[in-house]
């Protein structure tokens, strides 16, 4: 059976009279099937809410508590990610049930895509994210990518608990997030930057509103006041855009207490530099940038997309990031590296190096396995020290 096909009694009529598939259908469709007994219908009523409403041949790793990302590639393939980097699974899907997933995963996201709009980018009830692309754009198949949203860790000892960071370098996040700095958490694609910074939020005060713009919703904080807003696509005329640069101008309306921008990409950087150089103090957002010391690079790059020189973004970036958290991947584990500062040269913004995690590069040092609390000082310590002190924490 082939996911785009059902041979079942009972389905192709409850299509055809307009019924939705939900569970209440599955279970009196199976549960009239006496032929089967009621352990054989309860198996193939599972079997066909996978189908109709699960994730299909994809189901056993979205249900696998380790697993955080599945890849389906053009050729059939299916990759998982447990936490250690991408690995083959041996399982191979039809290119016909390929395409027949994504569209109706696509479909469950309440989105589009056929030949007329041939990827989609969009989170899927439960909290799933869902990116897919169709041939000819993709080579030889239909290219499945699935983020599954995985219960963040709550405030810095989560992270602990985690293995994430050390005694050291927990004490400072905790004094940066009480103080109200500003700043931003960078690193490479699945370095957990993410997962560091619903950490970080959740230590935020009760008190404290919390508006959260994304392109694609996947920031989940422990927070008892979080109010998000996401964006949305073009539809197949080109019209009905909602871009991050519209949701960052409606957060600051919103009276925030705390601004984030769950991933920080494009010209939606000016408005985050303007919002935190007014008064928005403790705002944050997440950046692809390989290091402290590309991070000023990076932001330049994207400060160029909003029509903004390098020098306005230096002058922007002087008095809007007072941090920067860099995250990576440390053998099993993504661990938290380094915190740094900025600093004003008289010309330019540069980050220093304040406290840099020692430990070994290779090696578990995951979730279960502690931390090897080796911190570094480097030149910003005494600047990060004195700007904590000023805040009275």
């Amino acid at each position: 059976m082939s996911e785009g096909t059902l041979h079942w009694p009972g389905v192709e009529e409850a299509i055809r009279d307009g019924r939705a598939p939900d569970a209440g259908v599955i279970a009196e469709l199976t549960g009239g099937v006496v032929a089967l007994g009621s352990r054989g219908a309860a198996v193939e009523g599972e079997r066909l809410r996978e189908r109709v409403l699960g994730f299909g041949p994809l189901e056993q790793w979205v249900g696998a508590a380790e697993v955080t990302d599945i890849l389906v590639n053009g050729d059939g393939s299916v990759w998982v990610d447990r936490g250690s980097g991408v690995e083959g699974t041996g399982q191979v899907l039809m290119a016909s049930d390929a395409r027949a997933l994504a569209t109706r995963l696509a479909g469950l996201a309440r989105r589009r895509l056929d030949e007329a709009q041939p990827w989609v980018d969009a989170v899927l009830p439960g909290g799933v994210r869902l990116h897919a692309i169709l041939p000819p754009l993709a080579e030889h198949g239909t290219h499945l990518s699935l983020r599954l949203a995985r219960r963040q860790p709550v405030g810095v000892e989560g992270l602990r608990r985690l293995g994430s960071v050390g005694g050291e370098m927990a004490s400072a996040l905790s004094r940066i997030v009480a103080a109200r700095l500003s700043f931003l958490v960078v690193g490479g694609t699945g370095a957990g930057k993410t997962t560091v910074l619903g950490a970080l939020l959740a230590d935020c005060a009760p008190d404290q509103r919390i508006v959260v713009a994304e392109d694609v919703r996947e920031l989940e904080p422990s927070h008892p006041h979080v109010v998000r807003l996401q964006g949305r696509s073009a539809n197949v005329e080109g019209a009905g855009a909602v871009t991050l640069v519209d949701l960052v101008r409606q957060a600051l309306r919103m009276r925030p207490d705390r601004l984030v921008v769950g991933e920080v990409r494009g010209a939606e950087v000016r408005e985050l530099l303007a919002a935190l150089n007014t008064g928005h103090d403790g705002g944050t957002g997440t950046l692809h940038a390989n290091g402290l010391d590309r991070t000023p690079a990076r932001i330049e790059a994207l400060g160029a997309l909003a029509g903004l020189d390098r020098d306005a973004v230096h002058a922007q970036l002087r008095g809007a990031v007072d941090v920067v958290v860099e995250v990576g991947r440390v053998g099993g584990g993504r661990v938290v590296r380094a915190i740094g500062v900025t600093r004003w040269t008289g010309s330019e913004v540069v980050i220093d190096e304040a406290l840099v995690r020692e430990g070994p590069r290779d090696g578990c040092i995951g979730a279960g396995q502690g931390w090897v609390d080796d911190v570094r000082r480097g030149p910003g310590a005494d600047r990060l020290e004195e700007m904590l002190r000023e805040r009275g924490t």
